[in-house]
């Protein structure tokens, strides 16, 4: 393939530069015991500038570059893993991004993706470990519980629904502040990379606002 321009060349390096980043983002989050926080709220950024800078068809070639190498990397099990959420979430919010729609739009699908995929992941992970993980991200929602009545001195015992259900509902609010994040992060450091999303809801004027 002849290259005849710089947007040419821009589109063959960029997808290759960024999907790596995100892949190896993606290896020392799966490997390194410390931060995990940090590393999964970059997670997603590289493929979504990817995605705003060089277009759509771009950042599928992005996704597929770092599911191969990951693929190579980590085995056919625990490099697709990337795709639930983050290689999913970041092509929904840089296509959202593009399409300039709103923040509850982006915001609310992308709380939807990440919480199949952290299902997704629990179910992958449990084949692997050979343990239903389920079982003790359900211990844990009860050891919540349990402080909680003993805090308030109230004699219950929870019943199994009941201890899954506040389970599920912590997952869910872990995407929502998660999402969220991304959304905030984005809008204050992608002007500086020559990128941008649309403005967030007035509602949360006050509380996106980072002054970088």
């Amino acid at each position: 393939m002849k290259i005849k321009n710089k947007k040419q060349a821009l589109n063959l390096i960029e997808p290759s530069y960024l999907a790596s980043l995100s892949a190896l983002i993606w290896i020392a989050l799966y490997y390194l015991p410390v931060g995990g926080a940090l590393l999964r709220l970059t997670l997603p950024l590289p493929l979504v500038i990817l995605q705003l800078r060089r277009g759509t068809k771009v950042a599928l070639e992005g996704i597929i570059i770092q599911l191969l190498l990951l693929i190579i990397l980590m085995g056919p099990i625990r490099g697709p893993l990337f795709l639930f959420p983050y290689g999913l979430l970041s092509f929904w919010l840089g296509w959202t991004w593009i399409k300039e729609k709103n923040w509850w739009y982006s915001w609310s699908l992308g709380i939807i993706i990440g919480t199949i995929g952290f299902f997704v992941r629990v179910f992958a992970l449990s084949i692997l470990v050979g343990e239903n993980l389920w079982i003790v991200i359900t211990r844990a929602s009860y050891g919540l519980i349990d402080k909680l009545l003993s805090v308030f001195n109230i004699s219950i015992f929870p019943s199994l629904l009941t201890v899954q259900i506040v389970a599920v509902l912590l997952i869910i609010f872990q995407e929502l502040v998660y999402v969220l994040t991304i959304h905030i992060i984005a809008y204050a450091v992608f002007p500086r990379l020559k990128s941008k999303i649309p403005e967030p809801p007035h509602i949360l004027n006050g509380f996106v606002d980072l002054n970088l």
